[in-house]
């Protein structure tokens, strides 16, 4: 009998690192430059071309620095405004028009957001976080990042639609806290305990307004890079994978699993690793 199961991330890897930074600056052609030189993954939230007015980045400059090095855009509002400020009907349109205007310009599904300015930090003008979850829903918005902060845990969400960062870029703990993740043994934790841990990073690129700003930031990314254990993924990423593995059926003993997805599965059962194939039926040893 299986005594317990955990999702591993691709080649059985028991960490994640992910990074978010919004609003389409100029410095985030700067920033894509250094995530690209330490293999790490980013999702650069965008608002609609009106708001960014002069200082947006040229279609081709989104395509050649995030979309063709394997980064992720995502919804930050046509307008910026904030989900908890606003009704649900003004919500609904500057979701779903800046979801439509990217994806009209780069030619693809976009499914990931960033919360505008204050986001569901607080809440006036009639909505609460259930109207707004509901909406988002509706509009096929897969995930949504909050910016508040989780503990260090490093836990995967549990509801997509107010994912919490581990923390901003600035934040003073923050390598530190890098190291606790880096020397985290998940495979040595108790029988139960033996979850995935994700470090989620996020910010401003217009924030690193000094040379110091940047050094400390490639330290940042240096901390992360070419380590064997960390699966480095953009957000939809591991949305998409989370969510695959949850897809996954199993028989009521739970020996025998089917593998629903277009994805291969990697997963923990008992210290023995196990990968899952697309479309495959898969028999655990007793």
């Amino acid at each position: 009998m299986v005594r317990y199961q955990f999702l591993r991330f691709p080649e059985g890897r028991t960490k994640a690192a992910t990074f978010s930074y919004d609003d389409g600056c100029p410095e985030d052609l700067r920033l894509s430059d250094l995530f690209t030189k330490y293999g790490l993954k980013c999702t650069f939230n965008l608002t609609g071309s009106e708001i960014r007015g002069k200082n947006a980045l040229r279609a081709e400059d989104v395509q050649s620095h995030f979309l063709d090095r394997g980064h992720e855009i995502a919804v930050h509002g046509l307008f910026h405004r904030a989900e908890g400020n606003i009704r649900p009907i003004e919500g609904i349109r500057d979701v779903l028009d800046c979801r439509l205007e990217l994806e009209a310009r780069y030619g693809r599904i976009i499914r990931g957001m960033a919360y505008p300015d204050s986001g569901i930090r607080q809440f006036t003008n009639c909505p609460d976080y259930a109207a707004v979850r509901s909406y988002l829903s509706e509009l096929d918005i897969a995930y949504a990042r909050t910016v508040e902060y989780a503990d260090y845990s490093f836990e995967i969400p549990r509801d997509w639609l107010c994912w919490s960062p581990t923390c901003h870029h600035a934040s003073k703990d923050i390598l530190p806290q890098i190291e606790n993740f880096l020397a985290l043994d998940v495979n040595g934790q108790y029988c139960a305990a033996r979850n995935p841990r994700l470090f989620y990073v996020w910010g401003h690129s217009f924030e690193l307004r000094s040379e110091a700003d940047w050094a400390h930031m490639e330290t940042v990314c240096q901390s992360f890079a070419g380590n064997p254990d960390i699966w480095y993924a953009t957000n939809i990423e591991i949305h998409d994978y989370v969510e695959a593995y949850r897809s996954l059926r199993y028989s009521a003993d739970g020996r025998r699993i089917y593998n629903p997805t277009l994805l291969t599965i990697w997963f923990d059962c008992d210290k023995t690793l196990y990968s899952i194939a697309p479309g495959e039926t898969l028999v655990l040893d007793k």
